[in-house]
């Protein structure tokens, strides 16, 4: 998940060499942190949302394999 998440995020922003992605994983649950640089920010959330909403979805469908919950949240 971790890498997928960094896979689409790079191919987003201006800056690939700033985006990070922390992974904690509990039994259930796996937690993606996600942070670009800044001036990326807009183009990882999109309008409304919408980018940030369709990243989750497509992490969470690759997740549904390993009968795990992901949350991916987009920091600063």
């Amino acid at each position: 998940m971790k890498q997928l998440l960094e896979h689409i995020a790079k191919a987003l922003v201006d800056e690939p060499d700033h985006v990070e992605v922390r992974q904690v994983e509990s039994e259930r649950l796996i937690m993606l942190e996600l942070r670009v640089a800044p001036e990326d920010m807009g183009k990882i959330i999109g309008k409304q949302g919408r980018i940030a909403k369709a990243i989750r979805t497509v992490v969470s469908a690759g997740a549904v394999k390993n009968d795990k919950r992901v949350v991916v949240e987009i920091v600063q």
